[in-house]
């Protein structure tokens, strides 16, 4: 199995920064993709940037220009630069990760606990 640990969210001003961690652990033998995906209030989940092992990374629109996606692969870790933060990007933020664990004969998408983001005045 592979336990995904996030930090970083909490409460911000729009126009404000926030920079999510997070952490992979467990039985892994190795991670394609890593990403963040969201989910407000009534909304269904969606996609905000995910990372390739080889460096390719993608973008919702709605993000493209103020948010940052980086791996660091030796240590299983993704982030998330969020910068000029609306109101809009409160949702709780989840970490993805698709991984191969050991003694597995398929890759399997496992996700963290979220960790909630406001951005308010």
């Amino acid at each position: 199995q592979v336990q995904l640990v996030e930090s970083g969210g909490g409460l911000v001003q729009p126009g404000g920064s926030l920079r999510l961690s997070c952490a992979a652990s467990g039985s892994i033998v190795s991670i394609n993709a890593m990403g963040w995906y969201r989910q407000a209030p009534g909304k269904p989940r969606e996609l905000v940037a995910s990372a390739s092992s080889g460096g390719s990374t993608r973008y919702a629109d709605s993000v493209k220009g103020r948010f940052t996606i980086s791996r660091d692969n030796a240590e299983n870790t993704v982030y998330l630069q969020m910068d000029s933060l609306k109101p809009e990007d409160t949702a709780v933020y989840y970490c993805n990760a698709f991984a191969l664990v050991g003694g597995a004969v398929r890759w399997s998408d496992y996700w963290g606990q979220g960790t909630q983001v406001t951005v308010s005045s």
